[in-house]
């Protein structure tokens, strides 16, 4: 199995790349603080991921971020800006989205092969009752739209490929130190054991989905 991380240098993306490692995959690692990726930067996307040779059964985009510029997630409609929002959408949504576009090449057209991203149960629409969060609850909702859309189109050539937005619960990261309150988490690792048991179990059938890290689907 060969294995491509997007932000392998963060909690989760280095826990994902070292378990799959362990499970014998070849994994190719690109980050921005090792690589110089920027998943804001579509040039930065197509040169990184341009270099990369041969096929991928595997592409995990783990990139993402809460507070962005200083700017943490807003409470309240008066904290809307336009800066902050649009950054939200150019991580967590648009990145993702160009890394599939640049990735699609890499992934077999004659077997399975499965492209993941981390979303988050915020994103769901029909699952918010608390409010607040604005910019991360609504850039998530756009990756999960850009996801299942691009699911349809991926399907046309790579029939036995699945696209997915993956939750993985609350997790002990430098993105989530600031967050947790009393909220229960679990450490990088057991989150990949997770994430890597939800993929396995993913079929074709399900491309274009919402899952958390039981395999659950969330509601969108």
């Amino acid at each position: 199995m060969r294995a491509v991380v997007i932000g392998d240098s963060g909690g989760i993306g280095a826990a994902l790349a070292a378990r799959l490692a362990e499970r014998g995959a070849e994994v190719t690692g690109l980050s921005r603080r090792r690589h110089g990726l920027d998943v804001t930067d579509e040039a930065s996307i197509a040169e990184s991921l341009g270099q990369i040779e041969g096929e991928a059964d595997l592409v995990f985009v783990a990139t993402g971020g809460l507070e962005i510029g200083g700017h943490g997630p807003e409470k309240s409609l008066k904290a809307l800006e336009a800066g902050p929002l649009a950054a939200q959408f150019a991580l967590n949504a648009i990145g993702p989205a160009l890394v599939l576009k640049h990735a699609l090449r890499l992934m077999p057209r004659d077997r399975r092969a499965v492209f993941a991203a981390l979303s988050a149960r915020v994103g769901s629409i029909g699952d918010n009752r608390a409010g607040g969060w604005y910019g991360y609850r609504a850039a998530k909702a756009g990756l999960n739209q850009l996801l299942h859309t691009a699911a349809i189109e991926v399907a046309r050539t790579h029939p036995q490929a699945v696209v997915a937005a993956l939750h993985p619960g609350t997790v002990t990261t430098a993105l989530t130190e600031k967050y947790l309150g009393s909220n229960p988490a679990v450490a990088p690792e057991e989150a990949a054991d997770n994430l890597l048991g939800v993929i396995e179990g993913l079929t074709p059938e399900h491309s274009g989905g919402f899952y958390d890290w039981a395999g659950k689907e969330i509601v969108w």
